[in-house]
């Protein structure tokens, strides 16, 4: 019984204690006026915290919404299946465009004058220089414009 009595007035001295320390905080003026700036400014804050409240509402609500996600990552998987196709093309033909590279230097084949006369006249050629030729003025144009 005594044990328990013992208890009770620790605690009730503890908390006597505590409650002296808030009192000796709330009694220092910088204290005093950060509570003055905080209950002038309640109906910001509360209108703050709502706002923030319903954005988090909403961002939760879409994060959580699983036809939402499916459909997202759907779409996305949509946008990038092709894209990906296209890069694995291209690497596909880098790739056995470089190992033709090395077995005509292997063999020791040389590009002549008349054979690149006669490279300029494969649609290839002329769809790449195009495309090199129009991509060269833009950048000229971009950087007379800066200018």
């Amino acid at each position: 019984m005594s044990q328990l009595s013992t208890e009770q007035v620790a605690v009730s001295i503890a908390e006597e204690k505590q409650s002296l320390d808030v009192l000796d905080q709330l009694m220092k003026p910088e204290v005093q006026q950060s509570l003055t700036v905080l209950v002038d400014n309640l109906p910001k804050l509360a209108e703050m915290v709502t706002m923030m409240t319903k954005a988090y509402d909403f961002a939760y609500g879409i994060a959580t919404d699983k036809v939402l996600i499916n459909d997202f990552a759907q779409g996305i998987g949509e946008f990038v299946k092709p894209v990906q196709e296209k890069a694995k093309g291209l690497a596909t033909a880098a790739m056995e465009a470089g190992e033709r590279s090395h077995e005509a230097e292997a063999a020791g084949a040389t590009v002549g004058l008349f054979a690149m006369l006669k490279m300029l006249k494969d649609p290839e050629v002329q769809r790449t220089l195009r495309f090199a030729q129009a991509f060269l003025n833009v950048l000229a144009e971009r950087r007379n414009e800066k200018a």
